[in-house]
């Protein structure tokens, strides 16, 4: 078992070095889209600089916490598209038979799917999100947390978008509800939890949850916490497994398309 898990794990790094190799070929753009996309991140901050010019506190956080959760979300989001960027376009590999080609593959269909290709700007969400915890205040603690939430937070947005990706072996235009739902983690992500109320609130730490990859982790390096430490532990490896769970049932009822295709 852990020979097979180790076997998995380095065919997806290997895949993920290839892709990286790929897109290195290009410097140019490589290093603009990277560039680019941190001179993105940081002009958002802009509003921010703005609204705490009136305000000293919004919704319980200051403005380095507000640097903090902006911090957090792009890691998180740099990891989840780095990482595993086919798992946004799993509805897309469904629906159009390109999951044929990793079927005849001796690995985990899942697996390779997610790791078949990789968004090289997601390193320019990575890097804002490592200079912005130095804005904020760097110590060996904080960058050790950073990193392991950055990770559960990746996780758990890769899951989410597996779980929603999969929606296609059940339903037609399922890829409207995987692009709405992912989009949600990224678009409220970034704002302080304190300002929703009610069910909003609610489903922000269950069925759409941000609170789980953005607002606990960043509660938790402010003021460390071991049970919602566990807690995110715990729900990230919950989501992992549900999301292999629900894409192995729909395997079930794939229908190959025989388009003639093959990955290398």
């Amino acid at each position: 078992m852990l020979t097979e898990v180790k076997n998995q794990l380095k065919v997806s790094l290997l895949s993920i070095k290839y892709c990286l190799i790929r897109e290195m070929l290009n410097k140019t753009t490589f290093i603009t889209n990277i560039v680019f996309m941190i001179l993105n991140n940081s002009a958002m901050i802009i509003q921010w600089i703005v609204i705490y010019s009136l305000k000293d506190s919004i919704a319980g956080y200051s403005f380095k916490e507000i640097l903090l959760l902006w911090a957090l979300a792009a890691s998180t989001y740099g990891v989840s598209r780095f990482f595993f960027y086919n798992s946004f376009n799993l509805s897309e590999v469904i629906n159009i038979g390109k999951l044929d080609a990793y079927l005849v593959q001796p690995k985990n269909v899942l697996i390779s799917v997610i790791t078949s290709s990789i968004k090289t700007s997601a390193i320019g969400d990575i890097l804002f999100g490592y200079i912005f915890l130095f804005v904020y205040g760097f110590s060996i603690k904080l960058f050790l947390l950073f990193t392991f939430f950055s990770i559960t937070g990746g996780l758990i947005l890769t899951g989410i978008a597996v779980i929603l990706g999969s929606l296609s072996f059940y339903i037609n235009k399922a890829d409207l509800i995987a692009d709405n739902g992912n989009n949600l983690m990224i678009y409220f992500g970034t704002y302080p939890d304190g300002i929703f109320k009610g069910i909003v609130k609610i489903l922000f730490f269950s069925l759409v949850p941000i609170g789980l990859a953005n607002y606990i982790p960043v509660s938790i390096m402010i003021n460390f916490n071991i049970i919602n430490s566990l807690i995110v532990i715990g729900f990230t490896t919950f989501i992992i497994l549900l999301a292999f769970l629900i894409f192995n049932l729909g395997l079930r009822r794939y229908s190959s398309s025989n388009l003639m295709s093959a990955r290398v």
